[in-house]
């Protein structure tokens, strides 16, 4: 009579996740924060009791390959627990499911670095892909008027045409900010192809969209030089000087200046910008 609840609670038992606390400990003796701390102990909790609850008990030892599947299945569904054992009210984002994914893997390498056996290899455990974010409406409407800022906000004309062309270039091409302010001239063709040296002389092409070629133009148009960089100084002791260009700073603080001065809550900084809105 009381053989298969005695069975039932050894295999419950066995499916507790072995040296567990071991590995928090672990966790908070090297410096991560209590967030963290909190994050892995909640993530393993939640496939010990994934094991426990949806597969009968199994044992820690027995999980396979399939056991990670079908625990990936389970994070993805409605039917999940939380680790406290209450009920989901909706379903985890793929970057959370991830985060329980790698907690797993954290926890299974730590288990092979103290020489315990694991059932299946951290590095078997794959991630899922996680979905493109793409930008709200409210969000475009906001960086158009942030590229457009410039022309209104800057009371030397010149500067205003030039700032407008760096944000369109800088959305446009995804090109690094320190490629950006550097650019040449001569590095753009009049098919709008810009012939670009990265990180480790890697050189590539980068194309701009017509609406950017026409700004860079307008403002080309109203220089009277013929120095050789593409967007330069117009004020102070840099102006004029072959060998001067707009500075990262520069371009990282009139970002800034113009969103603070439409009050909208895009990307602050040209690297965020350009990786923001791809």
């Amino acid at each position: 009579m009381f053989g298969p609840k005695k069975a039932d609670a050894e295999n419950k038992k066995k499916s507790h996740l072995p040296y567990l606390d071991d590995f928090l400990l672990f966790i908070q003796a090297n410096n991560y924060s209590p967030e963290t701390l909190y994050n892995y102990e909640r993530d393993l909790k939640t496939f010990e009791l994934f094991l426990t609850e949806e597969l009968n008990g199994l044992p820690f030892l027995e999980a396979q390959k399939r056991t990670i599947e079908q625990y990936k299945a389970y994070l993805n569904s409605f039917d999940r627990k939380t680790a406290e054992g209450s009920g989901a009210d909706k379903k985890l984002k793929s970057g959370s499911i991830n985060r329980n994914l790698s907690s797993l893997r954290r926890y299974l390498a730590y288990l092979i670095d103290m020489d315990h056996e694991v059932p299946v290899a951290p590095g078997s455990i794959k991630l899922l892909r996680m979905e493109k974010r793409h930008p709200q409406v409210a969000e475009l409407e906001d960086l158009i008027r942030l590229i457009e800022s410039p022309i209104k906000f800057e009371r030397d004309k010149l500067a205003g045409l030039r700032n407008r062309a760096v944000l369109e270039t800088l959305l446009a091409s995804g090109m690094r900010i320190s490629e950006l302010v550097s650019l040449r001239r001569n590095q753009l063709d009049k098919s709008g192809r810009i012939f670009v040296e990265g990180k480790g002389k890697k050189q590539r092409f980068v194309y701009l969209t017509d609406r950017a070629k026409e700004h860079i133009q307008a403002y080309l148009d109203k220089r009277d030089d013929d120095l050789p960089f593409m967007f330069v100084p117009t004020r102070g002791t840099n102006v004029g000087m072959k060998n001067k260009h707009i500075s990262t700073n520069y371009l990282q603080m009139k970002i800034k200046k113009y969103r603070e001065l439409l009050g909208i809550n895009v990307p602050t900084s040209a690297h965020s910008l350009r990786h923001g809105f791809a």
